[in-house]
């Protein structure tokens, strides 16, 4: 199972693109059908739902700070493929529980699965270092966003029109998917780390605090720390509540939630499948990074107070723009950590982001049902929108100041 052979870079590139690309598909499809499945199980309305959506979120997420770092440091012991492998299997297991969930318990029980299981980013940036020159990392990481954009054309699109014909179809389209792309990992996907640049396990260097830790050890990162939590807790704003907006403020169904969704896999396939090979190499890593964030702040503004359908696609435009920041950041947090550390530094960042992700879904989702709970001061669905430019205005902030700091070179 695990191929030892270091493969070339080009054709490693696109196994791992291929591999993304299906997950990302099969985890799109889910999307545009969730609210309406929660609303079902709970028998209660979109505001209801849009609560349990996020405490679900929360499952999931404290799952994966739990575990991601085990499973980061153990990619950097036995290599990526297997822990890849792995993952989308515990994918297929929590779709299947989806599509024949009888309660919202059993919604809870497939998140905690795939939560425990979810290592797919985690490895795939681990294996992207491992296969990428340190000029080239920056470039090479916005594959993640290129499939992630093309995934995202696909999956909600997709979900979308198989969700009018039945809730349980996007769930078992997933699942199927999920599980074709384990068994086209397991035949194609060959093992990125080299023998040599593998360590041993250690316990201390696995738990999720320690691994959070470790980001102490290099300046560039500690300071960059605060920066990223305020991004990812303000990007939930988008992620958590998108669809709960979009149907509660326009009557959106499902078909045109996907399409809205496809729209952004468009986009985001544009600007981080090709965009940054030009904004990188031309403004430097931390200017994109603060161009970035600046348009991502007056997207998320700009959403607050849209009143009409046609304005969130053309406001998506702006807020997509802002993913030049994402590969920069990514580069240069990597840049500063040796080779033989990449597993554990994506398991550490990825501990980050479950811990915004712990916080940021109950906070945006719980802001959508209070302003549009019919008791409601003032009713406002774009309230998630209006906290998030905030926050990503004040990342913007911290990201600037942390540049400052001294760095090392990997």
């Amino acid at each position: 199972m695990d191929n030892i052979v270091q493969p070339k870079r080009e054709p490693a590139l696109g196994f791992i693109f291929i591999t993304l690309l299906i997950d990302i598909t099969g985890f799109g499809i889910v999307i545009p059908v969730f609210p309406k499945l929660i609303e079902h199980l709970i028998h209660g309305n979109l505001s209801d739902a849009a609560r349990y959506g996020g405490w679900l979120t929360f499952a999931y997420s404290v799952m994966q700070f739990l575990f991601a770092p085990v499973l980061g440091n153990l990619s950097d012991k036995y290599g990526r493929r297997p822990i890849l492998l792995g993952s989308l299997l515990g994918f297929a297991i929590d779709y299947t529980f989806l599509a024949f969930a009888q309660s919202i318990w059993w919604l809870f029980v497939g998140r905690i699965i795939a939560g425990i299981t979810g290592a797919s980013f985690t490895t795939a940036s681990a294996y992207i270092a491992d296969v990428s020159t340190p000029e080239k990392r920056a470039q090479n990481f916005g594959i993640i966003g290129a499939a992630f954009g093309i995934g995202f054309i696909i999956g909600p699109v997709l979900g979308g029109v198989l969700g009018n014909i039945d809730t349980k179809l996007p769930f078992l389209a997933a699942a199927g998917l999920a599980l074709l792309n384990a068994i086209y990992g397991f035949f194609i996907l060959p093992e990125s780390l080299a023998p040599e640049n593998r360590r041993s396990f250690e316990w201390r260097r696995a738990n999720p605090v320690g691994s959070l830790l470790q980001l102490k050890r290099y300046p560039a990162i500690s300071g960059l720390v605060g920066s990223l939590i305020l991004i990812y807790i303000a990007a939930h704003a988008v992620q958590s509540t998108w669809t709960f907006f979009t149907m509660e403020k326009f009557s959106w169904k499902e078909d045109m939630v996907g399409y809205s969704l496809g729209f952004v896999g468009i986009l985001s396939g544009l600007v981080q499948g090709v965009l940054i090979r030009y904004t990188i190499p031309k403004f430097g890593q931390k200017r994109s990074i603060v161009y970035g964030l600046i348009l991502y702040s007056i997207g998320l503004l700009l959403f607050a107070f849209a009143s009409q359908s046609w304005m969130l696609f053309a406001i998506l435009i702006v807020y997509c723009l802002g993913g030049i920041a994402g590969p920069a950041l990514q580069g240069l947090i990597s840049s500063q950590i040796p080779s033989n550390e990449q597993g554990e530094l994506q398991g550490s960042l990825t501990s980050l982001i479950s811990v915004t992700s712990i916080i940021g879904p109950p906070l945006m989702t719980t802001l959508f049902a209070w302003f549009t709970d019919k008791k409601a001061p003032v009713i406002f669905p774009g309230a998630p929108f209006l906290t998030g430019a905030i926050l990503m205005l004040v990342s913007t902030i911290l990201a600037v100041r942390s540049f400052k700091r001294p760095e090392k070179t990997a």
